[in-house]
């Protein structure tokens, strides 16, 4: 059997922002990261739960995140595991995003951090936060897919 190679695939997921919020849009954007971070994510060290994105003076940031410095990587720096991250999208797409978070009410949020030919490259979601009502259907709705996968499987 075959075995990916370290540091290859998904690096970290946000599973709760699906559940906080209703997505409408993606976008894959890249990441200014240092050299310390990049040894940590290779360790699988990151942790997305409460990070979201803003836009500041035309350029979109990352905040919330939390890179684990490893001990043998990080000997001659003080890492900061929680410091803003740039990243990198196109001009024309950070304007599109300025105008539906200003205009219109959405929340950037993180969805998933991954590799992609050796570069890491974070998923940005166009989100709009769910009422409560709206989180218990959907825990309804995947309780039924399941429920029906089971008697699926039983005949």
């Amino acid at each position: 059997m075959a075995t990916k190679p370290k540091g290859h695939g998904t690096i970290a997921l946000n599973k709760k922002a699906r559940h906080d919020y209703i997505i409408e849009e993606t976008y894959e954007a890249g990441i200014a990261l240092e050299g310390w971070e990049v040894k940590s994510l290779r360790e699988g060290r990151a942790q997305i739960t409460d990070s979201y994105a803003v836009i500041r003076q035309g350029e979109l940031w990352m905040i919330g995140a939390l890179f684990t410095p490893l001990l043998s990587a990080s000997t001659h720096i003080n890492p900061d595991p929680t410091r803003s991250r740039k990243l990198l999208l196109h001009k024309a797409e950070i304007v599109k995003l300025i105008g539906k978070v200003e205009r219109k009410g959405f929340t950037l949020v993180i969805l998933a951090m991954y590799w992609k030919k050796n570069r890491v490259k974070i998923e940005v979601g166009l989100a709009k936060g769910k009422k409560t009502h709206d989180k218990r259907a959907a825990l309804k709705e995947k309780d039924w897919q399941r429920q029906q996968q089971r008697n699926f499987k039983n005949i």
